[in-house]
């Protein structure tokens, strides 16, 4: 009998291949040995069914037939991916597959979609044991391996999948027909369409409110001049600009008169003041002088967010075309996951970090930073400091 691996994308079924020595040639949608066959889904394999394939007559939108809200969810193949489902279920089903290794992502979307798959495919009568994983190095796979426990164990993960994904369809279901029924004529005429939907869903509305609250804020912004009173002062060739504001104890503060502790509403309130400092021989005096040295720590790592904001501002790289970039990279071992919010290591990955160091010594353009860290040995603290969190470790890490 044989072990069947089956991961969430082909990049890491490939790295389960490698630890697993398992060979071949990938085009057949699985790699096979004499002990263990390893394949993959490629995402989503499987998808809820529209309303119209539990009632025909749902297929045409009515605010008669909402909310649709079905007392047993029915679920189908997508259409693009039915090839490679179909190469999972057989090998699912195979009669020489003993144990079934679930290594989809660790999360709750990585165990709908196995579980989605599993039930579709009416796999019965076999063990299967889930891989919990936070890196795909080849200590952690082997861990992941080693230590599976029962899927049955996951069960509660699998519920909360799955109700979460009815929240959504009953969401966009439902909020979609609803607000197109109602609006859609109205945003049809206004852009101009020839047909018009009004789409809705759990995380586009609210990133779409987000936008719409932004945009407004910047549309309906007055700019508020205000005024204030800056002086060249010192001696000695040694000048800096000093701003006037007003404190605690003086003329000015808490005035009507001011816009902002550091200016005022009107011009003629500035140059009173102006006017009533040269009065008095104004004379700046050194009250204090203080130094003092600060060790700052470097940022936190990467996350895609921050990543694009850099590339925007320092290279102008456009945030989509930062994405593809780190993606080619990530697919050639280069960076880590980039479509991940962790900004920390695993303790798994933090093992690695000595070697991958080591290997940039052959890069020249780095070459010699990778030199200096391998020498001062500092890398070898790192699972201690804060870049190094398994509890702040997330699924799609």
């Amino acid at each position: 009998m044989k072990n069947l691996y089956i991961a969430e994308k082909p990049s890491v079924a490939r790295q389960f291949a490698d630890v697993l020595g398992v060979k071949g040639n990938a085009g057949n949608g699985y790699l096979e040995s004499d002990t263990a066959v390893v394949t993959w889904c490629v995402g989503h394999l499987v998808t809820m069914s529209y309303p119209e394939v539990y009632d025909p007559n749902l297929k045409k939108w009515s605010l008669s037939t909402i909310p649709f809200i079905p007392t047993e969810y029915k679920y189908e193949v997508l259409p693009d991916t039915k090839k490679q489902f179909n190469i999972v279920a057989g090998l699912l089903t195979r009669d020489d597959i003993g144990c079934i290794y679930v290594a989809t992502d660790s999360g709750r979307e990585g165990e709908y979609i196995y579980r989605l798959v599993d039930s579709m495919a009416h796999v019965t009568g076999k063990e299967k044991r889930r891989v919990w994983i936070d890196s795909q190095t080849e200590e952690e796979i082997l861990r992941g391996i080693r230590e599976a426990k029962p899927l049955s164990e996951y069960d509660s993960l699998s519920d909360a999948a799955y109700l979460r994904a009815q929240e959504d369809y009953l969401m966009g279901i439902n909020f979609s027909r609803a607000l197109s029924l109602k609006f859609s004529n109205v945003v049809q005429r206004y852009l101009g369409m020839d047909r018009c939907v009004i789409a809705v869903g759990r995380v586009m509305t609210c990133v779409l409110g987000i936008i719409v609250k932004r945009e407004r804020e910047i549309r309906e912004f007055v700019k508020t001049p205000f005024y204030r009173l800056v002086a060249n002062v010192g001696e000695e060739g040694q000048t800096f600009d000093a701003e006037w504001k007003s404190v605690k104890g003086t003329k000015y503060f808490e005035s009507p008169l001011l816009y902002k502790e550091n200016g005022f509403k009107e011009r003629p309130a500035a140059e009173q003041l102006l006017a009533e400092l040269k009065a008095g021989e104004p004379e700046a005096v050194v009250e204090a002088v203080e130094r003092k040295k600060e060790k700052k720590q470097p940022p936190m790592l990467y996350n895609l967010a921050e990543l694009q904001n850099d590339c925007s501002s320092l290279f102008k790289i456009s945030p989509s075309d930062t994405l593809k970039i780190v993606q080619e990279l990530y697919e050639k071992k280069l960076v880590t996951y980039p479509r991940t919010d962790a900004r920390v290591l695993s303790t798994a990955v933090a093992k690695e970090i000595g070697r991958n160091i080591s290997g940039l010594k052959n890069f020249q353009p780095v070459a010699e930073f990778a030199q200096g860290a391998m020498e001062s040995g500092t890398y070898k603290g790192i699972a201690k400091t804060k870049y190094v969190n398994d509890k702040q470790i997330t699924d799609h890490y």
